[in-house]
């Protein structure tokens, strides 16, 4: 903080507001110059009214997923607790949870596994109904677009409906670095007086595209052996967390320019960057 130790000529003092700033001026004798309540032009960005709902609506559904998930680690933690065989069956895929209940000898283990089952089996209904209507009401956005990101290996229809619906328009953003701080992908540097403190700002931008691209790096890894050789080597530079946050960077930074040149994904030139 700044301490002053002299008078000065004029002081003024803002309240700032979303549609106005109340102004006060005032002279080195309290005098008030100003007192005016000033019209402001609002930086926030309107999000069409047309598409709010659609958007709304996959925010919901990735609550869904969260949820869903709980219900599969829950199950994997419960195996671990018994000190049982690892489950290496993907339980994603309900063909894949028969047996899973007899696994356990005690009764009341297998009725809370069972609660799990049956409720993972009943988002999986309520998910794949969501999914279908979310792609019908998504025929009139920018098809264009979602081609271009379904070339990045990994994002799939519904991944690229939530990132074309997060981001609307790429021309809101003016550089890639704009586009990166608001999808989280780069932390903001806490500075004062010239010196560093860390970083700070961890909750502004959009968190839904910041699961976006987390989510993208690790499906872009997916039966793609080059990319999980650059994660090896990024890994041994840094290590694996830090390797998939610069990869998920990596893949916003590509996205922008996919958008904004109209060009398809290039894995190679990617990789190679």
């Amino acid at each position: 903080m700044k301490f002053y130790t002299q008078t000065h000529k004029h002081y003024c003092g803002i309240d700032l507001h979303a549609r106005c700033l109340y102004v006060c001026i005032l002279d080195q004798d309290g005098t008030v110059l100003v007192h005016q309540n000033i019209k402001a032009n609002p930086q926030a960005y309107v999000y069409p009214r047309e598409m709010r709902g659609t958007r709304d609506l996959m925010r919901r559904r990735m609550h869904l997923m969260r949820k869903r998930s709980e219900l599969l680690a829950h199950i994997h933690n419960t195996n671990s607790q018994y000190n049982l065989p690892e489950i290496k069956k993907n339980l994603r895929y309900a063909f894949n949870r028969e047996g899973i209940t007899e696994r356990f000898s005690d009764a009341s283990v297998q009725k809370s596994i069972e609660l799990d089952l049956n409720l993972i089996g009943f988002y999986d209904q309520q998910l794949s109904k969501v999914e279908w209507f979310i792609q019908q009401q998504a025929r009139t956005c920018d098809q264009h677009s979602l081609i271009l990101l379904r070339t990045v290996p990994g994002i799939g229809k519904i991944l690229s409906l939530v990132i074309l619906y997060e981001i609307h328009s790429i021309e809101r953003f003016p550089t890639v670095q704009n586009f990166a701080s608001y999808c989280r992908l780069i932390k903001c540097k806490k500075e004062s007086a010239g010196k560093s403190y860390g970083t700070s700002g961890k909750k502004i931008g959009n968190a839904y595209l910041k699961w976006a691209f987390s989510e993208a790096a690790v499906l872009f890894l997916r039966k793609n052996p080059d990319a999980q050789a650059w994660v090896e080597r990024m890994a041994n530079k840094h290590n694996k967390a830090r390797a998939l946050t610069i990869l998920a960077h990596k893949l916003g930074r590509a996205v922008y320019f996919m958008l904004k040149r109209k060009t398809v994904f290039d894995q190679e030139r990617f990789l190679n960057r």
